[in-house]
């Protein structure tokens, strides 16, 4: 690939960065706080293109200047024969120099980026990695709302590590997505992230209690319900997955940002 096609991928490459970072495109791949390097790694990348635009056009520029002095010199000296070596020479310089058009193809994942945004990891992922679940470091007072809004993450350290101390007589909501065990148990499941969706492990909470008839995995729901001391052991892990006691279950829209950040909060 000519310098020309290396400065257009990696415009594509830049500009594919700036639409991912200036939509929400970027939250299937990295966490909320790393949206400014997107935006400074794709203006990097297109000035790098315009550099390279730039420095190849002017290079270009001065090998047919030095061309045209070239071939004045040849036309003076045409009977000396002189001239066809030079110019056999220059067309074997420029045959040497083509590249394959194959490797154009390299543009075709920078427009799927663009035109195609990649679902969030969900029950497949889930039921095959062993619960992350880890012991929060505090427990932060909870507000006196009813119901109680929790992250998945957070009623799970809660409901494990402290024993359900700041949960008991609480209504509380969770919002996630279903994941069904191997013997049928359903979970309601965040991805949780440290930096980007390539390190996103899953956090899981048992349902029991009124659970939907149907239960289809990867439905998103929003639960209401009531701390249990009920535990289980994940089947993959061992790491201790807490229930929930559900009142009630109702199907929501996937979140914009579908990964739990709560870890780097």
């Amino acid at each position: 690939m000519n310098r020309q096609a290396q400065a257009a991928v990696l415009f594509l490459l830049g500009a594919s960065l700036l639409h991912a970072a200036t939509t929400d495109l970027y939250l299937r791949y990295v966490k909320q706080g790393l949206r400014p390097l997107v935006l400074v790694a794709g203006a990097v990348l297109i000035a790098a293109a315009v550099a390279t635009a730039w420095y190849e056009r002017k290079r270009t520029r001065t090998q047919k200047r030095r061309e045209a002095d070239q071939d004045a010199r040849h036309e003076a000296d045409q009977d000396s024969g002189k001239d066809a070596h030079a110019h056999a020479h220059a067309d074997a310089d420029a045959h040497a120099h083509r590249e394959p058009r194959v490797s154009w193809l390299l543009v075709l994942p920078l427009f799927a980026l663009i035109l195609v945004a990649p679902p969030a990891l969900g029950s497949y992922s889930a039921t095959r990695t062993g619960t992350a679940l880890q012991e929060p470091l505090a427990y932060p007072s909870l507000p006196a709302a009813d119901p109680l809004r929790l992250s998945v993450v957070d009623y799970a350290g809660r409901a494990v590590y402290d024993h359900g101390r700041t949960l008991h007589g609480r209504s509380v909501q969770l919002t996630g997505f279903l994941a069904l065990d191997r013997d049928g148990t359903p979970y309601l499941v965040r991805m949780a992230l440290n930096c980007c969706a390539a390190d996103a492990q899953p956090v899981k909470v048992a349902l029991t209690g009124r659970i939907p008839p149907v239960l289809q995995p990867d439905t998103w729901l929003q639960i209401t319900g009531t701390y249990t001391p009920r535990h289980a052991k994940d089947p993959v892990n061992g790491g201790p997955i807490p229930f929930i006691e559900v009142t009630e279950a109702k199907p929501v829209a996937e979140p914009t940002d579908p990964y739990d950040e709560s870890w780097n909060n």
